[in-house]
């Protein structure tokens, strides 16, 4: 059974930065791709940045140059980190683990991430 379980959300002031972790098990971690999604009320959940198995990254627009996706295989755990948080980044952010470039298979259960300017 698949178990992706997110941490480091809370709240910060435009500008700040969060680091986002996501802890996997019930599966081979490093044979998986692996992205973040991040959701607000009456919304489209939209991918924010994926990482392949072998390391190249995608990235929304409106993330690049602000937002790092990486991976530690030997911790089964993919990071986001996010800088120069703006107001319109605050959303439920939500780990996924899928295939290629990127179709989400399995999801964690979101973390909080507010932005106040």
């Amino acid at each position: 059974q698949v178990q992706l379980v997110e941490s480091g959300g809370g709240s910060v002031q435009a500008g700040g930065s969060l680091r986002l972790s996501c802890a996997a098990s019930g599966s081979i971690f490093s044979a998986n791709a692996m992205g973040w999604y991040r959701q607000v009320p009456k919304k489209v959940r939209e991918l924010v940045a994926s990482i392949t198995t072998g390391g190249s990254t995608n990235y929304a627009d409106s993330v690049k140059g602000r937002f790092t996706i990486s991976r530690d295989n030997a911790k089964n755990t993919v990071y986001l980190q996010m800088n120069s948080l703006k107001p319109e980044d605050t959303a439920v952010y939500y780990c996924a683990q899928g295939w290629g470039t990127f179709t989400p298979r399995d999801w964690g259960r979101g973390t909080q991430v507010t932005v106040s300017s």
